[in-house]
């Protein structure tokens, strides 16, 4: 609630902002007098702003509240004590993408404004990277994904601060259907071993739970950008696109996310091992009762 507040706090100071200079909050309408504005300018405590970067700087403090961005990003992988389906919803479909569908609904503001474009790169690329890296160390099945999460939303959000606005959205649809899958894939397992979430005492479970297995190993893979799956058109393209833009924060977008694809491979395959593959560690009572859930 707290970090949430924070970028609620920001994104209504843009809001009134908007309703001074523009006296409207039409898309339309703003995206056709935009540039008209680009040189205006406003002083706050004898501090001179150009008022287009004014509002984009608060337009994206309140992205990153709702998407999770390094910063306010803590509120995600603590919200995972809610049921799982509850989870589901919010962190892969709906309340998460909020901020890149907001940064893409106001790209016209953005493309005026570089040198925020710029700090949306070097934030979406650290929180792709902290992500990814944070996510190699948990041990609770829905936290993995949790930060798993948050790494995705980096890739979409540095995607936008490039100007590729359409590749971040066509990510944000794709991330959605393979983290639905896989937390829904996580409920089914914590409700078969009797509400068991750390992945240390599970195993063993590959022959007893074919259906979520599969569904894991379908999740994982789209996740981690195996060829042929959602995930690999998605977030190579948006690899390729950080590639090829000619300026240092699209290499250092590129190299950050190349290494968390690496990372995100990695936990993705010892969430499966630990889970399925490896030897047992529950207890005789709860192994004898897992079962498949209707």
């Amino acid at each position: 609630m707290l970090v949430n507040r924070v970028g609620d706090f920001a994104l209504l100071i843009s809001l009134f902002s908007i309703i001074v200079l523009f006296e409207t909050l039409n898309y339309s309408i703003l995206c056709n007098t935009s540039f008209q504005f680009i040189n205006y300018k406003i002083v706050i405590e004898n501090i001179e702003f150009i008022i287009t970067d004014f509002i984009c700087l608060l337009l994206f403090i309140g992205a990153m509240g709702k998407s999770a961005q390094l910063g306010l990003h803590i509120w995600l992988p603590d919200a995972m004590e809610g049921p799982t389906p509850v989870s589901a919803l919010i962190h892969a479909a709906t309340m998460v993408t909020a901020g890149i569908f907001l940064l893409s609904r106001c790209s016209f503001l953005f493309e005026h404004s570089p040198s925020i474009r710029y700090l949306i790169i070097i934030i979406g690329s650290l929180t792709a990277f902290f992500g990814s890296t944070v996510g190699l160390f948990q041990n609770d099945v829905k936290k993995t994904i949790a930060y798993s999460t948050c790494s995705q939303l980096g890739y979409m959000m540095f995607s936008c601060g490039l100007s590729n606005y359409d590749i971040g959205l066509f990510h944000l649809s794709n991330h959605a259907i393979f983290k639905a899958l896989l937390f829904l894939s996580a409920g089914s397992i914590i409700h078969s071993v009797g509400e068991e979430q750390d992945m240390r005492k599970l195993g063993g479970l590959k022959s007893l739970l074919p259906i979520a297995y599969i569904s894991v190993i379908i999740g994982s893979f789209a996740l981690a950008g195996f060829p042929f799956l959602a995930g690999f058109y998605s977030k190579d393209t948006i690899l390729e696109a950080s590639y090829v833009k000619d300026a240092w924060v699209a290499d250092f977008s590129y190299f950050l996310g190349t290494f968390s694809a690496f990372c995100t491979a990695f936990y993705s395959t010892r969430l499966l091992y630990l889970v399925f593959l490896s030897s047992s560690n529950s207890s005789k009572n709860v192994f004898k009762d897992v079962h498949e859930p209707s």
